[in-house]
C-alpha cells in the first residue's frame, strides 16, 4: 500500500457542549488535528515537518529518535520516514516485551529498526546522541557507542521537542480564526507544542497547559528560553490532572472518555487528550474561565495509544 501524506484539509472545528460549560456560560471548540492522518496524526506532523525538511536539505538518509514502546512520536516518525524516502530507527526505553504492542508492530512494518535499552542506557545514549550501527541489525539488542551520529543520520529529540518541533507547532493555530478565542488549551508533555502555541498566540489570549506528567511543577514547558519572552506570561500550566502520571489512568478518566464521546462524538486518548479534556472541564466548574469565554482545545491525536488499554474499557 502506497503511504499517504497528512491531509490538513481534514482538520475540523467541533463543538463540545457539556453541562459544565453551559452552566459556566462558556463556548468550547475542539481543533481536530487527529483527523489529518491515521499514523502521522495531530501535533506529531507539525513537530516533524521541519525536521523532515532539514533532513532533505542536509541530504540525510536516516532519521533516528527515542521513545517508549507506545510512542505516538515514533509511530509518526516511522510513517513519515517511509512516506518521504528516509530510513528510520529508534532507541526504545525498556526491555523488549514478550508480545510486541500494536504500536511496535506498526513501527516495524513501516521499516523502522528498533533497539531496546535499559532505562540507564537509554538516558545515557539519549544525552550523547549515540551512533546507530546498522551492520547486521536484525532487531537484536546491540552495543551502541556514544560517539555521535553518523554523517547520513539525523537525530530527532524525544517527542520531536527542539527548535524545528517548536517552529512547526507555531503553525497549528493557522487552521482557525484565532481572534475569536480567549483561551487556548493543550496537553503538555515535553512542552514543545505548548511553547509553539504561546509563540503564535495573540495579546488577548491565555494559553492553558494541562501537564500529563506527575511531579512537573518545574517542567521544561515553563522555561522562558522556549518562548517569546514578551508572550511567556500568557501561559498557565496546571499540574493536578495527570491521573497518576504519564500513561497512567483511573476509572474516572475512562468514565470521562466514554462520557465525552457520548456527548460530542469526539474520541480521546488516555495519555494526553483525555487528561486535557478532563482538566479543562474541571477548571470550568471551578470558575477558572470568566463567563462568556471562548475556549479552543487542541486535539493532539495519539488515538492509537488506546490499543494498549484492556479490551472493553472504551465504548468507541
Amino acid at each position: 500500500m502506497t503511504p499517504t501524506a497528512p491531509d490538513l484539509t481534514k482538520i475540523s472545528l467541533d463543538p463540545w457542549d457539556s453541562t459544565v460549560f453551559r452552566k459556566a456560560n462558556l463556548q468550547v471548540d475542539v481543533l481536530r488535528l487527529d483527523k489529518i492522518h491515521h499514523e502521522i496524526s495531530g501535533n506529531k506532523w507539525f513537530k516533524l515537518k521541519y525536521y523532515l525538511e532539514k533532513a532533505r536539505l542536509e541530504n540525510k538518509k536516516e532519521l533516528v529518535s527515542f521513545g517508549g514502546p507506545y510512542s505516538n512520536h515514533l509511530l509518526a516518525l516511522s510513517a513519515a520516514a517511509a512516506l518521504y524516502g528516509f530510513r528510520s530507527a529508534a532507541f526504545i526505553r525498556g526491555e523488549r516485551p514478550r508480545l510486541p504492542s500494536l504500536m511496535l508492530n506498526r513501527m516495524q512494518k513501516n521499516g523502522m529498526q528498533v533497539r531496546f535499552l535499559s532505562r540507564k542506557d537509554y538516558d545515557l545514549i539519549k544525552k550523547s546522541s549515540g551512533t546507530w550501527d546498522r551492520e547486521g541489525d536484525d532487531g537484536r539488542e546491540e552495543k551502541t557507542d556514544g560517539g555521535g551520529m553518523e554523517q547520513d543520520q539525523m537525530f530527532i529529540p524525544e517527542g520531536g521537542s527542539g527548535f524545528e518541533g517548536r517552529k512547526g507547532a507555531e503553525e497549528i493555530l493557522n487552521a482557525v480564526s484565532l481572534t475569536v478565542y480567549t483561551h487556548i488549551a493543550a496537553a503538555a508533555g515535553t512542552g514543545c507544542t505548548l511553547s509553539g502555541l504561546v509563540n503564535a498566540s495573540q495579546d488577548h489570549q491565555q494559553i492553558v497547559g494541562i501537564s500529563v506528567l506527575k511531579g512537573t511543577r518545574e517542567i521544561a514547558p515553563l522555561e522562558d528560553s522556549w518562548m517569546d519572552p514578551a508572550k511567556s506570561e500568557r501561559l498557565k500550566v496546571f499540574h493536578e490532572f495527570h491521573f497518576g502520571g504519564y500513561a497512567k489512568f483511573t476509572s474516572l478518566l475512562i468514565a470521562n472518555m466514554n462520557r465525552i464521546f457520548a456527548e460530542s462524538g469526539i474520541p480521546t486518548d488516555f495519555i494526553y487528550t483525555a487528561k486535557l479534556f478532563s482538566g479543562v472541564e474541571r477548571l470550568a466548574g471551578l470558575g477558572q474561565f470568566p463567563e462568556g469565554s471562548r475556549v479552543l482545545l487542541i486535539h493532539s491525536g495519539g488515538l492509537k495509544g488506546n490499543h494498549s488499554l484492556p479490551s472493553g474499557l472504551l465504548q468507541f
